[in-house]
Order: C-alpha cells, then structure tokens, then sequence
C-alpha cells in the first residue's frame, strides 16, 4: 500500500543534460503547487549519472531557471552522481536474490538478432531484448568478465516477477492521484522484457537510481509526465524486491508544440532561459503552460 506520511515529500528531478524548456517549467510548477496544497516538502534532485552528458553549467543553469520561477526547495539538493556507491548496495541486494545476470550484447548485436517486423517492442517502442546473454553458464560468464569485456546488468523479469508476487502477496499494483480522485493501476513490468538495470558505464540506470533516491529522500508523491508512465511498472517490481516504501503517483499532462510533439531537449526547443531574455515574466511562464495562480 502507498506510505502514509504526516509531512508530504513531493520532488522535481531534471536531468543537467540541457536546458529547461517550458515542459519542466510546467512539471516544476505542478509539483512545487501540489506540495504547498498539501502542506508538504518540495525538493529539488539532480539526476546525473550520466557523466558524459551532464555538464555543471547545465545544472546552474537550472537552479537559476527554478529560482527565476519563484520555487524554493528544501536543502542539499541531492545529486545522483555523489551516490553510486549507494546504488551499488541495491545491485548487491537485486543480485543477491537472483533476479540479476550480465548482458555483454552490444547494442549492434541485438539490433541484429532482432530480425522479425513482428518482435515484440517495450513501452518506448524500442524491441525488446531477444535474451542473447540469460542463461549463460558461469564459465562463460566469468571468462569474459576475466577479459574485461564491459557488461550490464538486466533484470530476469520471469523470476523477479514470481518473487515479487510471493513478497507481495498480490499482482503489483500503483495508486494515481489526480486532485481528490484515486485509482489502484493494474502494473505490467512484463512488457518491459529483461530490462537493463545497471549500465555498462555506471552502476545504475534511471529506474534503480530513482527507486532508491525516492525511499531515501522519503518522497510520498512522485509527480512527473505521462511519458513516464510506463516505467512505474518497473518501479513497483523494484521496490517490492527492495523493499522499498510506495508513493503515490500524479503523471501530469505533457507541454507539446503545435504539432502535437512532446517539447524535448534534444530537438532544442525553445529554453526558459531565452524567453527569460525576450521579457517574459514568471506569470508569462505560468500562463504559457497553463499554471496561472
């Protein structure tokens, strides 16, 4: 069941990988007004483990951009970066129960083992993983990891799923919250396959690196898009393994251009930092995206 707190922990979590354009001003805004509703904790996380991507100019930038907005979040700001050794104890603990195993395929190769237009696609659309590792006996396994060869590791979604269900005691479910309405969601981690949990360069990924940062900031609500759906299948699986606290769930409307396309990052749309530089105000901002106070 979700956890229930005297004192709610809501947070925004961007990634210092460019700047902030008008979709993470409006995810701010939301969650920022959602927890001074409910009287709670706003807070800010910098989700960088990916290193060669996250610049520190990115992340000022972010700061000042929130701080432009009139936001204010509680202190230290954590940044995923300075904690990898913490998601290495989750991994020694998925391990440990055996629901982990290393993939060495490359992205090449399992681009070509997928060879059917008829394989079946994870909820990003991306084909889902064909097993060109699982099962691999241990001699293989640590030949290669004697030659160095570089590996990540995936999740065994048959025996994660059947240990999460004996933990459980039930299938795994999520609440989302919308205002004052309530629905328990059916979770489906299955259609992920035998996702990839920690990176071949750095021992995470985002679904881990999260699950873990939310039960240790104590976050009772976790407000983000609609695109992010999906991946709360895989995050219930991992804090059920875990042993990890359930928040409730808001996955906000997403801030699309004109031809329906989610603003993003790399296709450069237009930053907060230059409206800021056209004269826009905070109330601008607000108004842009729907958030007038």
């Amino acid at each position: 069941m979700p956890q229930e707190m005297t004192a709610p922990v809501f947070r925004f979590a961007p990634s210092p990988n460019g700047a902030l354009h008008l979709g993470h001003a409006y995810s701010a805004l939301v969650t920022h007004d959602m927890a001074r509703a409910a009287g709670g904790r706003f807070l800010l996380r910098i989700e960088d483990i990916d290193l060669t991507r996250a610049r520190a100019e990115y992340e000022a930038q972010i700061l000042d951009d929130l701080a432009w907005l009139g936001l204010e979040w509680g202190r230290p700001v954590r940044r995923q970066s300075e904690h990898f050794a913490t998601y290495r104890q989750a991994l020694d603990q998925l391990d440990a129960l055996g629901v982990l195993y290393p993939c060495f395929a490359t992205r090449k190769e399992i681009a070509q083992a997928v060879t059917s237009p008829a394989h079946p696609l994870d909820p990003d659309g991306a084909p889902l993983y064909p097993g060109l590792c699982k099962g691999l006996p241990e001699v293989a396994i640590e030949t290669r990891k004697a030659r160095g060869a570089p590996f990540a590791l995936r999740l065994d979604m048959d025996k994660a799923l059947a240990l999460a269900l004996e933990r459980n005691g039930s299938p795994l479910t999520f609440t989302e919250i919308d205002g004052d309405r309530q629905e328990v969601i059916q979770a489906d981690p299955a259609r992920w396959g035998d996702a990839v949990i920690a990176r071949k360069e750095v021992p995470t990924s985002y679904h881990l690196a999260v699950v873990v940062d939310d039960a240790i900031q104590g976050v009772s609500h976790v407000t983000r898009g609609r695109d992010l759906y999906a991946a709360t299948d895989i995050h219930r699986l991992l804090q059920v393994l875990l042993g990890l606290p359930e928040p409730l769930y808001h996955h906000h409307r997403l801030i699309t251009d004109a031809q329906g396309r989610k603003l993003a990052k790399s296709q450069r749309d237009t930053s907060l930092a230059a409206l800021r530089a056209d004269g826009l105000t905070p109330a601008d901002i607000r108004r842009l995206v729907g958030q007038a106070i």
